[in-house]
């Protein structure tokens, strides 16, 4: 154990001494527009938050506290999701009482009657651990008006206590937050620039992503928090508007969150050289920076945009309707969730685009251009006969996406082969409910059938579904279509083309068994089976799943993930 320590000691000097040649021994103060330099020295943020700046200061903070016999309890950032009965199943917002924080990645803990172990980085602590009465009928004497008015004011106090619990951590976690990811840029990003023998450019767009933007953004936003903040009275400080304010900016977030699982794939892969892993450990030591993986320091812009709705919700339930900043944290709480639902949304569709590619590219005689041009998810799909002005049917299966309709035929002896034929503009369309009987355009006798129309063209395409609930479905699909264009609008819901084209070029190299799926969770590994200490032992051995993590699942998503790729995926050839 000595001579690995020595050794780890050796290379880190050597690589440290490779660094600091390399000009790491500068100034290295980013600056903001107004050309200032960072507000906070390390050592400030060490008296501000100084638990959770020295490597296990939290772990040991909270085992301190349970050994004290005080009650613990840390609420959930993400869903776990997990079939394992050695691990804690929950929903974001749950609440689990912490026994045990003893090793940094995986606690045990207490979530309604079940005890397992979860992963540490899926929650975060509650700050005011203990609720404030609600009423006052636990007084003996209620008929003392005094008593009755001094109990009133002691929950007053208790409030604005908790209140302001809430408001430092809100300042103390966004001035660590600041020194994270300052450290990242000048620590990490800066110093991987100047070995362009080592990292490519694109290789360090794919690590890093859009970090250094965020960075600047987060350091304009301090600023103004700083602005609200009453250091004399913090529970009377305002800082609903500083989110208001900059609630459009948070929109960066989606773009780091959506590069995130890429960027873990790139790390991985480097990582696996000696070389690679000793540098980015001397450029830890170099920066002073705190005991973490360069990966965990990458996770932490997503986890920090996953904390800000629980943060406004808690400062929510301890600001009374008459405090000042009521509405306006009432307001940020909803615009965060909404942050948070967009990055969700944005984080499903580069999904659904992967499978849209997989699903073209397996489709026979495929014309024109790519569905990913204009579309990116798929709303409905089935068959329906498709009848011509000659009275000629088609049996086709149709494929409902954003902005278009696609249609496909089967193969006569492989049913699950689909040839190209034809799409159809959504855009210009509207479709016309048509009553069973004779239709007058087409001049023949129709049953369950609806017609969709070219407004500009005056083109008439009439369909029959099997059953009048097909129809109907497809009625609503048309209308789900449509709402979902206009909310993409609203929402500036956008892919980018090279996410498209990336998606595409990803599904031929798939289908043409080039490369292998990667199964990524977006999570730094769990620890490796280990022996704990004789007070542990009666727990189950640490997991090594790595757990299943929602991340952006804290909003709610205003849509719900589409039940149509289960047949989606049975009417296309995906096996190799």
């Amino acid at each position: 154990m000595v001579a690995r320590g020595a050794m780890a000691r050796f290379w880190s000097l050597e690589s440290l001494q490779m660094v600091a040649a390399d000009g790491g021994t500068e100034s290295s103060a980013l600056v903001d527009d107004n050309g200032s330099e960072e507000d906070y020295s390390y050592e400030e943020l060490c008296q501000a938050a100084p638990r959770y700046l020295q490597p296990g200061g939290e772990q040991l903070a909270i085992n301190e506290l349970i050994s004290d016999g005080t009650i613990v309890y840390a609420e959930a950032l993400w869903d776990h999701v997990t079939m394992d009965d050695q691990e804690l199943g929950f929903k974001a917002g749950d609440v689990i009482r912490v026994l045990e924080a003893s090793n940094k990645d995986w606690w045990w803990g207490r979530n309604e009657d079940k005890e397992a172990w979860f992963p540490a980085s899926f929650v975060r602590l509650r700050v005011n651990q203990e609720e404030v009465p609600e009423n006052c009928s636990n007084i003996q004497d209620e008929e003392q008006d005094s008593d009755i008015s001094k109990h009133r004011q002691k929950i007053a106090e208790n409030r604005d206590q908790m209140r302001t619990n809430v408001i430092q951590e809100i300042m103390k976690t966004e001035r660590v937050y600041i020194k994270h990811l300052k450290d990242i840029c000048e620590g990490y990003i800066r110093q991987c620039r100047k070995h362009t023998g080592m990292f490519t450019t694109a290789q360090l767009s794919t690590i890093f992503g859009n970090i250094e933007d965020i960075y600047k953004f987060q350091r304009k936003f301090l600023k103004d928090l700083e602005k609200q903040y009453n250091k004399e009275e913090p529970h009377l400080s305002e800082i609903g508007s500083c989110f208001l304010q900059h609630q459009e900016g948070f929109a960066i977030y989606s773009e780091y969150c959506n590069n995130h699982p890429s960027a873990c794939i790139e790390l991985s892969r480097l990582m696996k050289q000696g070389k690679y892993r000793h540098f980015f450990e001397a450029c830890r030591l170099l920066q002073q920076m705190i005991d973490i993986a360069i990966d965990g320091f990458l996770l932490t812009p997503v986890q920090k945009i996953c904390k800000y709705p629980l943060q406004l919700a808690e400062l929510l339930k301890y600001t009374t309707q008459e405090h000042s900043d009521y509405s306006n944290i009432k307001a940020a709480y909803e615009a965060m969730k909404n942050v948070a639902c967009l990055i969700n949304e944005r984080k499903r569709r580069l999904e659904s685009i992967d499978k849209i590619a997989r699903w073209q590219v397996s489709i026979v005689d495929w014309e024109g251009p790519d569905v990913l041009a204009r579309s990116s998810e798929l709303i409905h799909s089935g068959e329906l006969t498709k009848i011509s002005k000659q009275g000629k049917s088609q049996q086709r299966t149709f494929f409902l996406f954003d902005h278009q309709l696609v249609f496909c035929k089967k193969d006569l002896l492989r049913r699950d082969i689909l040839y190209y034929k034809d799409r159809i503009d959504m855009d210009e369309t509207e479709i016309v409910d048509t009553e069973d009987g004779r239709d007058k355009d087409f001049n023949i006798n129709v049953k369950n059938a609806f017609k969709i129309i070219n407004r500009t063209t005056e083109e008439v395409h009439l369909f029959c579904a099997k059953k009048q609930e097909d129809k109907k479905r497809w009625m609503e699909a048309y209308e789900n279509e449509r709402r979902r264009v206009r909310e993409d609008k609203e929402m500036g819901m956008e892919i980018s083309e090279n996410q498209k084209k990336q998606a595409m070029q990803n599904a031929r190299k798939s289908r043409q068994g080039k490369i292998k799926g990667v199964n990524y969770n977006g999570c730094p590994m769990p620890p490796p089976h280990q022996t704990l200490h004789p007070l542990h032992q009666r727990h189950i051995t640490v997991p090594t799943s790595v757990p299943q993590q929602q991340v952006f699942a804290l909003a709610e998503p205003k849509r719900k993930p589409s039940l149509f790729w289960h047949t989606f995926n049975k009417l296309t050839p995906f096996k190799k």
